[in-house]
């Protein structure tokens, strides 16, 4: 979006046609949160960057998330402190170097007599939880009596509640966070592409130097040569990894996690709200987003094919009766689903035979005889650290092949994601709305694109067709409208691409993004996902 740094396809061919013509430091493949942290610190630590994914930039795992930056509560459970404090640091840098992806989110966890976690573990444990960040959170927690429970939450279940503890997160969008730190890496000077498949590795002496790829739009096959090739390519990261070596051990457990959404108002939550299944006693939450309302996630293993995850029917009846145990009037069934969406975790595989919910969310970094470098596990939150680690191994690799000086790491716990250069989201609304844009579009704007709100009401102004709402099958203006009605149909992912910068409607389940083309990706999950 920022004009000193276009992102379009256009700039794609560029990249495309640049990293065939000349040799790069390091070639990163996989373009989901993973990829894309490593490629910003590479480009900020001055390497010679490139980036490729096979399809839709955060178009697996990392846009089928429960969109949460956290600290991880239920990890100290597994005493798995170490993430817990690093994920609590990460929390806090996020919030503020991405503040209009990344907003505080209020939690309740409600305790029931005879409850998996009684109230006197949950106690010490939000004790621990907020010792662990330092006591730096948006705000300690507080617990809530029985009466102030159902205060705050209405529509929780009475019988046998206890009272209820209230803590701190964040919530993400995702899928433009991780947009977010692509556009960072380009503007850094990394070239990247999506819909440009890796075929094949290069290796003219034994050794990983580059990667045969093929551009996805146009058939076009191309040969980028790399001194260093990453694989990110998290739940295709074994399948990279034969390409390098067929006899290569697995390094991954494949589980599932899934979630479904429903209207808010057949919930009714205020906040978010974590509870136990009282099926398997997992950990799991009810999150709002706008007017409706997401349940998840589920943690199973999983072997299907990371290009064909799906919610089974069997997850979306055990996410139901997982929220209705808790909110018994909303008495929530399969029809009452609007969308439902699934990702695998990349996560490693243990040593011994452990639950899919105990698998550890630590990272790690393996290299192989001839030289792939490839990084496994790790979560949203803990992006950044992970591409940091994997660039300080890279950067020791380049020392060793041609003696060049070993970078300095960039500030990246410093340096904002595009959009995130304000530490007031308020002031930007105002601007806009002294603009005549109604309040609601307004923030949802600002919400979206951060500072680069402003950049976004400019193509308006010089192009008012790109302000039209898109409501479904049909388009209707947001000039001086302060609402509109909610589609009835999700706009198909697989229509042709729309120049219309789209603006929501309502607070859907997924804010309006540009339309589908190589450096995007629609929004929207259809209904036939579960």
């Amino acid at each position: 979006m920022a004009a000193e740094t276009p992102f379009s396809h256009r700039t794609r061919a560029r990249a495309l046609a640049s990293m065939a013509a000349e040799p790069v430091d390091v070639l990163v493949i996989g373009g989901g949160i993973t990829g894309a942290g490593i490629a910003r610190d590479a480009a900020l630590r001055g390497l010679r960057t490139a980036l490729v994914d096979k399809g839709d930039f955060a178009g697996a795992t990392s846009s089928h998330s429960s969109r949460l930056i956290h600290g991880g509560l239920r990890y100290l459970e597994q005493y798995d402190f170490h993430l817990v404090r690093e994920a609590s640091r990460e929390r806090r840098l996020l919030l503020d170097l991405a503040p209009h992806l990344v907003r505080p989110l209020a939690f309740l966890f409600p305790v029931y007599r005879g409850a998996r976690v009684p109230a006197w573990r949950l106690r010490a444990g939000m004790w621990l939880y907020d010792l662990l960040a330092a006591f730096r959170n948006v705000r300690l927690h507080r617990w809530l009596g029985r009466r102030a429970a159902l205060k705050a939450e209405p529509g929780l279940r009475e019988r046998g509640l206890v009272g209820a503890a209230v803590y701190y997160d964040a919530q993400t969008d995702d899928a433009r966070l991780v947009l977010a730190a692509i556009r960072g890496a380009a503007q850094a000077g990394a070239l990247v592409a999506n819909y440009t498949e890796v075929t094949s590795l290069v290796r003219p002496d034994g050794r990983v130097r580059g990667a045969m790829v093929r551009d996805a739009l146009t058939g076009e096959a191309r040969t980028v040569r790399a001194l260093i090739v990453v694989n990110a390519t998290g739940p295709w990261v074994d399948a990279l990894r034969r390409l390098d070596d067929p006899q290569a051990p697995p390094l991954l457990r494949l589980t599932k996690g899934a979630h479904v959404a429903v209207a808010r108002a057949r919930i009714g939550n205020t906040h978010a709200v974590t509870l136990t299944s009282p099926i398997d006693g997992r950990v799991m939450f009810v999150l709002p987003w706008g007017d409706l309302s997401y349940v998840g996630t589920t943690d199973t293993d999983d072997v299907a094919s990371p290009d064909d995850v799906r919610a089974s029917g069997s997850d979306v009846v055990y996410l139901l009766r997982s929220a209705n145990a808790f909110f018994p009037q909303a008495r929530l069934a399969p029809h009452d689903v609007i969308c439902s969406w699934a990702g695998l975790r990349p996560l490693l595989a243990p040593g011994r035979e452990v639950a899919a919910s105990a698998v550890s969310r630590e990272h790690r970094i393996v290299e192989s005889a001839s030289g792939l470098i490839t990084i496994a596990g790790g979560k949203l939150t803990t992006f950044r650290v992970m591409g940091r680690d994997m660039v300080d191994r890279v950067a020791r690799r380049l020392h060793e092949l041609d003696g060049r000086p070993i970078p300095r790491r960039p500030p990246t716990d410093r340096v904002p994601l595009p959009g995130g250069e304000t530490a007031d989201l308020d002031v930007l609304v105002e601007a806009a709305r002294a603009r005549e844009v109604p309040e609601p579009t307004a923030r949802h704007l600002v919400q979206a694109y951060g500072s680069e709100a402003a950049a976004v009401l400019n193509l308006v102004e010089r192009d008012r067709a790109l302000g039209r709402w898109r409501c479904g099958s049909g388009t209707c203006s947001c000039a001086g409208s302060t609402s509109s009605p909610r589609p009835k149909t999700r706009p198909s992912p697989r229509r042709a691409p729309s120049r219309t910068i789209w603006v929501s409607c309502s607070t859907g389940m997924r804010p309006a993004a540009p339309r589908r083309s190589p450096t995007t990706r629609s929004r929207w999950r259809s209904r036939g996902r579960t």
